[in-house]
């Protein structure tokens, strides 16, 4: 991914990488429970807790979630900030994609007042064929064996 200098999206894109991973949004579905240790968040993941953590930095670094340390206990939670700014950059599309797709469902509701399909079908079945009754079989597509290269 191609990174410029002082994107006013970087926080913005930081959050759909950290959504575009299957574990990391599973953690962030388990973190709608409530704070949770990170050895119980690895745990029904079945991978190696250095490669757990990889997936919590990408989350940390997004603002996803929050750590706090209770002794050797790490818990961490879900911050929702980020994702209500992933969410209104994501209802400007969906206001685009609905007008849109009003717009068609409008144009075709048109068209089949217009062009009911009941009478195209009439149509073809009042039509008499213009074959000449069989069809002759296909012709062979391939020709005889081309020359070959002796050696």
């Amino acid at each position: 991914m191609v990174k410029y200098k002082d994107d006013p999206d970087e926080a913005l894109n930081a959050v759909f990488a950290a959504l575009a991973d299957p574990t990391r949004r599973k953690v962030l579905q388990d973190l709608e429970r409530g704070n949770l240790s990170v050895g119980e968040l690895a745990q029904p993941h079945g991978m190696s807790l250095p490669g757990f953590m990889k997936h919590l930095r990408v989350l940390e670094g997004a603002g996803l979630v929050t750590r706090a340390k209770d002794g050797r206990v790490v818990n961490l939670a879900i911050s929702p900030e980020p994702l209500q700014e992933a969410a209104m950059w994501l209802s400007r599309y969906e206001k685009f994609w609905s007008a849109r797709l009003d717009a068609l469902g409008r144009y075709l509701y048109h068209q089949e007042e217009l062009n009911p399909p009941w009478k195209e079908a009439q149509r073809k079945a009042s039509r008499p064929s213009t074959s000449p009754g069989i069809t002759p079989p296909a012709a062979k597509k391939s020709g005889a064996r081309g020359p070959t290269r002796k050696r």
